[in-house]
Order: structure tokens, then sequence, then C-alpha cells
């Protein structure tokens, strides 16, 4: 991210600001590495937008203007499927059950949903 054009004894430091910066993410000052301090979660906000900049240690100046980006959270299954009604009660005749996830569907298949009987009659298994 940075670039030292007056190659003498200033050292730099990196800062971190927007969305989240110290409370979720933090950056090495010395380095510029970020690292996520908490656990993301996709389904309470999908991206956070931050900017970092090196500056000198010595005057506080920048060193170089301020880089934007956006850190996009990726989905995980981490919700169960959510029977709209029930407990259900199986009778002779067919019927129709309708189950939600609250997994981001546009993303992989953590929100797809699979139906199984886990114990009946031979035709069911």
């Amino acid at each position: 991210m940075h670039t030292d054009l007056d190659k003498g004894e200033s050292e730099v430091k990196y800062t971190l600001m927007g969305e989240g910066a110290g409370s979720i993410f933090t950056i090495d000052a010395t380095t510029g590495d970020i690292h996520a301090l908490r656990s993301l979660d996709r389904e309470v906000k999908p991206y956070y937008t931050l900017r970092a900049q090196a500056v000198d240690i010595d005057t506080n100046r920048p060193l170089e203007p301020e880089s934007e980006f956006v850190i996009k959270v990726q989905d995980i299954n981490d919700n169960e499927p959510k029977f709209l009604e029930g407990p259900y009660t199986a009778r002779t005749y067919v019927m129709q059950v309708t189950a939600t996830d609250a997994d981001d569907p546009t993303y992989g298949n953590s929100a797809r949903v699979v139906y199984s009987i886990l114990h009946g009659q031979p035709y069911f298994s």
C-alpha cells in the first residue's frame, strides 16, 4: 500500500477508518495487515467499506492518498430451515409443507432446503 519516497529514516504507521474500524476490524499499525476482531455474519451485514492510509510516524502527514476497499462477507450455512406451520400430522392424504432458510439464496447452496423422511413405511424410505 505504501512506497517511502524520501528514503530517509522516517517510519510509517497505518491507520484504518470506516464501518467497524476499531470495533470489528483492526489494522496492524506497523505492517498494515487488517484483521477481523470477531466473526462476521452475512445475514447481519453483507459488506463493510473501509479506508486505510499510510502516514509518517513523525509528522503524522499522509504518505499516500487513502485506499478505500470493500470487505464482502461470504455466506455460510449457519441457519436451519424453519417450517411455517407445525408440528405436522401425517395422514393418508398427500400434504404440502413449506420451509424457508434465512441464509442468502443467491450465494451457493447455503439456503437450499432438503426434505427427507427419517422413519416410515418401506415405500417412504
